[in-house]
């Protein structure tokens, strides 16, 4: 069976987008194609990072997301985004059964963060 391994990115800054990425979300630097930088997270998702002298706009709904393990982790990494003076998008919501933000890339990339309760007998 295929599975979704890999999102791609044009940023202006490779290696600033490689900082905010391994600062802020826990991905590594794992390979490079080229002058295309694949960081990978520890579920073995890659985020490609090419870089491009413009960015062409995504829809305004368009986003990537991070689903965090708890509540309390969703509140800590917006707390620790903020003190570091990254873009916050859309508060910090704390739902009993959904912990949500949004905030921005260096380049205005859209990220949901968030937690929901897994359906009891699944993975998370």
């Amino acid at each position: 069976m295929a599975a979704l391994n890999h999102i791609h990115l044009h940023v202006l800054s490779v290696e600033r987008a490689r900082d905010f990425y391994a600062t802020h979300f826990g991905l590594r630097p794992h390979l490079t194609h080229g002058d295309i930088l694949f960081m990978r997270d520890e579920a073995g998702m890659d985020l490609a990072l090419a870089p491009a002298k413009t960015l062409e706009p995504f829809p305004a709904w368009f986003h990537i997301g991070f689903r965090l393990n708890s509540g309390a982790q969703v509140a800590a990494l917006h707390d620790a985004l903020k003190a570091a003076g990254e873009t916050i998008r859309q508060p910090l919501s704390l739902e009993p059964d959904f912990v949500v933000f949004r905030c921005a890339d260096p380049d205005d990339h859209l990220i949901e963060v968030y937690w929901e309760p897994q359906p009891t007998g699944t993975a998370s």
